[in-house]
Protein backbone atom coordinates (compact mmCIF):
# COMPACT_ATOMS: atom_id res chain seq x y z
CA UNK A 1 0.00 0.00 0.00
CA UNK A 2 2.38 2.37 1.25
CA UNK A 3 4.87 1.66 -2.54
CA UNK A 4 1.17 2.32 -4.06
CA UNK A 5 0.66 5.34 -2.60
CA UNK A 6 4.02 6.57 -3.17
CA UNK A 7 3.06 5.97 -6.74
CA UNK A 8 0.59 8.06 -6.99
CA UNK A 9 1.95 10.62 -4.88
CA UNK A 10 5.39 10.94 -7.45
CA UNK A 11 3.66 13.00 -10.03
CA UNK A 12 2.13 15.11 -7.71
CA UNK A 13 5.20 15.94 -6.16
CA UNK A 14 7.16 16.76 -9.12
CA UNK A 15 4.37 19.02 -9.88
CA UNK A 16 4.49 20.85 -6.96
CA UNK A 17 8.16 20.98 -7.16
CA UNK A 18 8.18 22.66 -10.75
CA UNK A 19 7.26 25.87 -9.55
CA UNK A 20 10.63 25.94 -6.57
CA UNK A 21 12.90 24.09 -9.49
CA UNK A 22 11.97 27.35 -11.71
CA UNK A 23 12.67 29.98 -8.85
CA UNK A 24 15.89 28.26 -8.28
CA UNK A 25 16.93 28.25 -11.94
CA UNK A 26 19.68 29.04 -13.23
CA UNK A 27 22.05 28.10 -10.06
CA UNK A 28 24.96 27.22 -11.92
CA UNK A 29 26.14 28.16 -15.70
CA UNK A 30 23.67 27.43 -18.52
CA UNK A 31 25.88 25.73 -21.77
CA UNK A 32 24.30 26.69 -25.08
CA UNK A 33 25.53 24.49 -27.62
CA UNK A 34 26.24 26.34 -30.86
CA UNK A 35 26.14 23.27 -33.36
CA UNK A 36 28.42 25.13 -36.38
CA UNK A 37 31.84 25.97 -36.75
CA UNK A 38 33.01 29.47 -35.04
CA UNK A 39 33.04 32.32 -37.28
CA UNK A 40 29.38 31.82 -39.14
CA UNK A 41 25.85 33.59 -39.00
CA UNK A 42 24.78 30.80 -36.66
CA UNK A 43 27.86 31.82 -34.18
CA UNK A 44 28.06 35.36 -34.12
CA UNK A 45 23.64 34.83 -33.66
CA UNK A 46 24.55 32.11 -30.66
CA UNK A 47 26.76 34.26 -28.98
CA UNK A 48 24.64 37.38 -29.24
CA UNK A 49 22.05 35.02 -27.42
CA UNK A 50 24.83 33.81 -24.81
CA UNK A 51 25.79 37.52 -24.05
CA UNK A 52 22.16 38.88 -23.46
CA UNK A 53 20.20 35.64 -21.99
CA UNK A 54 19.24 36.85 -18.74
CA UNK A 55 22.08 39.31 -18.40
CA UNK A 56 20.00 41.76 -16.34
CA UNK A 57 19.84 38.79 -13.61
CA UNK A 58 23.09 37.69 -13.47
CA UNK A 59 22.88 34.36 -15.50
CA UNK A 60 25.59 32.83 -16.67
CA UNK A 61 25.64 31.44 -20.30
CA UNK A 62 28.67 29.79 -21.58
CA UNK A 63 28.38 29.12 -25.68
CA UNK A 64 30.35 26.00 -27.37
CA UNK A 65 30.46 25.39 -30.73
CA UNK A 66 29.98 21.47 -30.94
CA UNK A 67 29.97 21.53 -35.16
CA UNK A 68 29.57 18.26 -37.58
CA UNK A 69 27.53 16.98 -40.08
CA UNK A 70 25.22 20.18 -41.06
CA UNK A 71 24.42 20.83 -37.47
CA UNK A 72 22.91 17.57 -36.19
CA UNK A 73 26.03 16.34 -33.93
CA UNK A 74 25.51 19.47 -32.15
CA UNK A 75 21.57 18.75 -31.51
CA UNK A 76 21.72 15.24 -31.45
CA UNK A 77 24.29 15.32 -28.12
CA UNK A 78 21.54 18.12 -26.40
CA UNK A 79 18.87 15.58 -27.28
CA UNK A 80 20.78 13.50 -25.01
CA UNK A 81 21.70 16.06 -22.54
CA UNK A 82 19.77 16.08 -18.90
CA UNK A 83 16.39 17.75 -18.94
CA UNK A 84 16.72 20.34 -16.48
CA UNK A 85 17.09 23.84 -18.29
CA UNK A 86 21.08 23.99 -18.17
CA UNK A 87 21.98 22.56 -21.90
CA UNK A 88 20.17 24.44 -24.79
CA UNK A 89 21.18 24.60 -28.50
CA UNK A 90 20.70 27.11 -31.11
CA UNK A 91 18.90 25.03 -33.78
CA UNK A 92 17.67 26.25 -37.10
CA UNK A 93 15.18 25.06 -40.26
CA UNK A 94 18.14 23.02 -41.77
CA UNK A 95 19.12 20.97 -39.00
CA UNK A 96 15.66 20.94 -36.84
CA UNK A 97 13.18 20.39 -40.10
CA UNK A 98 15.15 19.42 -43.34
CA UNK A 99 18.00 17.53 -41.84
CA UNK A 100 15.35 14.59 -40.61
CA UNK A 101 13.73 14.33 -43.99
CA UNK A 102 16.99 14.29 -46.34
CA UNK A 103 19.44 12.05 -44.21
CA UNK A 104 18.62 8.71 -42.62
CA UNK A 105 21.28 8.82 -39.88
CA UNK A 106 19.54 11.46 -37.99
CA UNK A 107 19.70 9.71 -34.39
CA UNK A 108 16.74 12.80 -33.37
CA UNK A 109 13.60 13.23 -33.43
CA UNK A 110 12.61 17.22 -34.17
CA UNK A 111 9.34 16.32 -32.79
CA UNK A 112 9.91 14.31 -29.27
CA UNK A 113 13.32 14.78 -28.20
CA UNK A 114 13.33 18.34 -28.16
CA UNK A 115 11.05 20.66 -26.33
CA UNK A 116 11.28 24.27 -27.78
CA UNK A 117 11.78 27.42 -25.98
CA UNK A 118 11.62 30.40 -28.05
CA UNK A 119 12.74 31.92 -31.47
CA UNK A 120 15.97 33.96 -31.58
CA UNK A 121 14.65 35.55 -34.67
CA UNK A 122 14.30 34.62 -39.38
CA UNK A 123 15.08 35.91 -42.21
CA UNK A 124 14.05 35.09 -45.72
CA UNK A 125 16.85 34.01 -48.64
CA UNK A 126 17.51 35.97 -51.78
CA UNK A 127 17.74 35.11 -55.60
CA UNK A 128 20.65 36.47 -56.90
CA UNK A 129 22.16 36.64 -60.95
CA UNK A 130 24.81 38.13 -61.40
CA UNK A 131 25.35 41.92 -63.49
CA UNK A 132 24.79 41.41 -66.82
CA UNK A 133 23.09 38.29 -66.82
CA UNK A 134 20.18 37.72 -69.43
CA UNK A 135 17.50 37.76 -66.15
CA UNK A 136 16.74 41.29 -65.30
CA UNK A 137 13.44 40.29 -63.18
CA UNK A 138 12.52 36.99 -61.98
CA UNK A 139 9.43 37.04 -64.84
CA UNK A 140 12.65 36.25 -66.91
CA UNK A 141 13.79 33.69 -65.03
CA UNK A 142 10.44 31.48 -65.62
CA UNK A 143 9.81 32.30 -69.14
CA UNK A 144 12.98 30.91 -70.56
CA UNK A 145 12.44 28.11 -67.57
CA UNK A 146 8.77 27.49 -69.54
CA UNK A 147 10.46 27.97 -73.05
CA UNK A 148 13.61 25.75 -72.30
CA UNK A 149 12.65 23.43 -69.61
CA UNK A 150 16.19 22.73 -67.86
CA UNK A 151 18.41 24.98 -69.42
CA UNK A 152 18.42 26.80 -66.24
CA UNK A 153 21.16 26.00 -63.70
CA UNK A 154 21.02 27.03 -60.00
CA UNK A 155 23.29 27.40 -56.91
CA UNK A 156 22.85 26.77 -53.55
CA UNK A 157 25.39 26.43 -50.98
CA UNK A 158 24.49 22.77 -50.33
CA UNK A 159 22.64 19.93 -51.40
CA UNK A 160 19.57 19.21 -48.84
CA UNK A 161 19.56 22.56 -47.43
CA UNK A 162 17.01 24.90 -47.35
CA UNK A 163 18.56 26.86 -49.60
CA UNK A 164 18.61 24.22 -52.24
CA UNK A 165 14.89 23.34 -51.72
CA UNK A 166 13.60 26.66 -52.05
CA UNK A 167 14.86 26.62 -55.48
CA UNK A 168 12.86 23.26 -55.92
CA UNK A 169 9.79 25.29 -54.21
CA UNK A 170 10.08 28.03 -56.59
CA UNK A 171 10.27 25.23 -59.61
CA UNK A 172 7.19 23.93 -58.15
CA UNK A 173 4.81 26.54 -57.84
CA UNK A 174 6.30 28.50 -61.00
CA UNK A 175 5.62 25.52 -63.25
CA UNK A 176 9.29 25.17 -64.20
CA UNK A 177 12.70 23.15 -64.38
CA UNK A 178 15.82 24.07 -63.51
CA UNK A 179 19.11 22.42 -62.62
CA UNK A 180 20.38 22.28 -59.03
CA UNK A 181 24.14 22.66 -58.80
CA UNK A 182 25.14 22.05 -54.84
CA UNK A 183 28.18 23.65 -53.69
CA UNK A 184 30.26 23.47 -50.27
CA UNK A 185 29.50 26.71 -48.91
CA UNK A 186 27.78 29.96 -50.38
CA UNK A 187 31.42 31.53 -51.01
CA UNK A 188 32.25 28.95 -53.78
CA UNK A 189 29.06 29.03 -55.56
CA UNK A 190 29.34 33.18 -54.95
CA UNK A 191 32.60 32.79 -57.14
CA UNK A 192 31.15 30.43 -59.68
CA UNK A 193 28.00 33.15 -59.95
CA UNK A 194 30.14 36.03 -60.73
CA UNK A 195 32.26 33.83 -62.63
CA UNK A 196 29.19 32.98 -64.96
CA UNK A 197 28.95 29.30 -64.47
CA UNK A 198 25.94 29.54 -62.97
CA UNK A 199 23.38 32.47 -63.61
CA UNK A 200 21.35 31.87 -60.56
CA UNK A 201 21.72 31.13 -56.69
CA UNK A 202 19.25 30.66 -53.81
CA UNK A 203 21.18 31.70 -50.74
CA UNK A 204 20.84 34.05 -47.52
CA UNK A 205 21.08 37.70 -47.50
CA UNK A 206 24.09 38.22 -45.80
CA UNK A 207 26.56 36.01 -47.31
CA UNK A 208 25.19 37.78 -50.79
CA UNK A 209 24.86 41.28 -48.74
CA UNK A 210 28.33 42.76 -49.82
CA UNK A 211 28.11 42.01 -53.40
CA UNK A 212 24.37 43.30 -54.08
CA UNK A 213 25.92 46.32 -52.65
CA UNK A 214 28.83 46.57 -54.65
CA UNK A 215 26.70 46.02 -58.12
CA UNK A 216 28.25 42.81 -59.01
CA UNK A 217 24.87 40.96 -58.09
CA UNK A 218 21.56 41.85 -58.65
CA UNK A 219 19.08 40.79 -56.08
CA UNK A 220 15.97 38.86 -58.18
CA UNK A 221 13.55 38.56 -55.40
CA UNK A 222 13.42 37.77 -51.12
CA UNK A 223 11.42 34.71 -50.23
CA UNK A 224 9.78 35.79 -47.49
CA UNK A 225 5.98 37.28 -48.08
CA UNK A 226 7.27 41.58 -47.26
CA UNK A 227 10.30 42.64 -47.98
CA UNK A 228 13.85 42.62 -46.15
CA UNK A 229 14.20 45.97 -44.28
CA UNK A 230 18.10 45.23 -45.10
CA UNK A 231 17.02 45.08 -49.06
CA UNK A 232 14.07 47.18 -49.08
CA UNK A 233 13.87 47.98 -52.81
CA UNK A 234 13.98 44.14 -53.60
CA UNK A 235 10.27 42.64 -54.45
CA UNK A 236 9.35 39.44 -52.67
CA UNK A 237 8.47 36.49 -55.26
CA UNK A 238 5.05 37.21 -53.93
CA UNK A 239 4.57 40.20 -55.58
CA UNK A 240 6.37 38.39 -59.01
CA UNK A 241 2.96 36.50 -59.36
CA UNK A 242 3.29 33.53 -56.13
CA UNK A 243 1.24 34.95 -53.52
CA UNK A 244 1.59 31.98 -51.29
CA UNK A 245 5.62 31.72 -51.48
CA UNK A 246 7.21 32.03 -48.43
CA UNK A 247 10.59 30.36 -47.47
CA UNK A 248 11.83 32.07 -44.19
CA UNK A 249 15.25 30.79 -42.30
CA UNK A 250 14.75 30.44 -38.55
CA UNK A 251 17.14 30.51 -35.50
CA UNK A 252 15.39 28.92 -32.18
CA UNK A 253 16.59 27.91 -29.02
CA UNK A 254 15.35 24.11 -27.58
CA UNK A 255 16.13 22.31 -24.65
CA UNK A 256 15.73 18.24 -24.08
CA UNK A 257 12.56 16.86 -23.85
CA UNK A 258 10.96 16.72 -20.67
CA UNK A 259 12.55 20.22 -19.14
CA UNK A 260 10.37 21.13 -16.49
CA UNK A 261 7.64 23.81 -18.20
CA UNK A 262 8.42 26.10 -15.19
CA UNK A 263 11.58 26.47 -16.94
CA UNK A 264 11.12 26.54 -19.81
CA UNK A 265 8.55 29.44 -19.33
CA UNK A 266 11.61 31.19 -17.51
CA UNK A 267 14.25 30.89 -20.52
CA UNK A 268 10.80 32.14 -22.78
CA UNK A 269 10.42 34.89 -21.05
CA UNK A 270 14.11 36.32 -20.35
CA UNK A 271 14.31 35.39 -24.10
CA UNK A 272 11.54 37.62 -25.27
CA UNK A 273 13.10 40.39 -22.91
CA UNK A 274 16.43 39.86 -24.62
CA UNK A 275 14.91 40.34 -28.23
CA UNK A 276 13.65 43.93 -27.00
CA UNK A 277 17.29 45.10 -25.98
CA UNK A 278 18.11 47.45 -29.10
CA UNK A 279 21.68 46.54 -29.21
CA UNK A 280 20.54 42.47 -29.70
CA UNK A 281 17.94 44.01 -32.41
CA UNK A 282 21.09 45.34 -33.89
CA UNK A 283 23.41 42.55 -34.05
CA UNK A 284 19.86 40.48 -35.24
CA UNK A 285 19.66 42.87 -38.21
CA UNK A 286 23.54 42.89 -38.94
CA UNK A 287 22.79 38.99 -40.08
CA UNK A 288 20.13 40.15 -41.97
CA UNK A 289 17.16 38.69 -39.37
CA UNK A 290 14.39 40.20 -37.66
CA UNK A 291 13.58 38.95 -33.84
CA UNK A 292 10.01 37.15 -33.27
CA UNK A 293 9.40 36.73 -30.08
CA UNK A 294 7.31 33.26 -29.54
CA UNK A 295 5.82 31.37 -26.48
CA UNK A 296 7.57 27.67 -26.32
CA UNK A 297 4.13 26.69 -27.93
CA UNK A 298 3.88 29.01 -30.66
CA UNK A 299 7.98 27.94 -31.43
CA UNK A 300 6.46 24.10 -31.32
CA UNK A 301 4.19 24.82 -33.58
CA UNK A 302 6.05 26.57 -36.48
CA UNK A 303 8.54 23.52 -36.37
CA UNK A 304 5.37 21.18 -37.09
CA UNK A 305 4.32 23.41 -39.50
CA UNK A 306 7.35 23.71 -41.47
CA UNK A 307 7.79 19.76 -41.40
CA UNK A 308 4.39 19.37 -43.00
CA UNK A 309 5.28 21.57 -45.55
CA UNK A 310 8.65 20.45 -46.83
CA UNK A 311 8.06 17.11 -46.29
CA UNK A 312 6.78 16.74 -49.54
CA UNK A 313 8.48 19.38 -51.32
CA UNK A 314 11.54 17.25 -50.24
CA UNK A 315 9.76 14.13 -51.75
CA UNK A 316 8.38 15.81 -55.27
CA UNK A 317 11.68 16.58 -55.71
CA UNK A 318 13.12 13.45 -55.11
CA UNK A 319 15.71 14.60 -52.76
CA UNK A 320 17.33 11.12 -51.91
CA UNK A 321 17.81 9.71 -48.32
CA UNK A 322 21.59 9.59 -47.80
Amino acid sequence: MRIALAGLLAPAALMLASPSVAQQYPDKPIRLVIPFPPGGGTDFLGRVVAKGLGSGKGWNVVPENRAGAGGTVGLASVARAQPDGYELVLAQIDNMVIAPEVYKQINYDSTKDFAPVGLVGETPLVIVTRDGSPFPTLKHVVEQGKRQPGSINYASPGAGTITHLAGELFQQVAGIKMQHVPYRGSGPAMADLLGGQVPLMFTSIPSAFSQIQSGKVRALAVTSLTRSPLLPDVPTVAESGYKDFDVRVWYGLVAPAKTPPAVLEKLSGELNQMLKAREVVDAIAAQGAEPRPVTPAEFREIIQADIRKWRPVVQAAGVQAQ
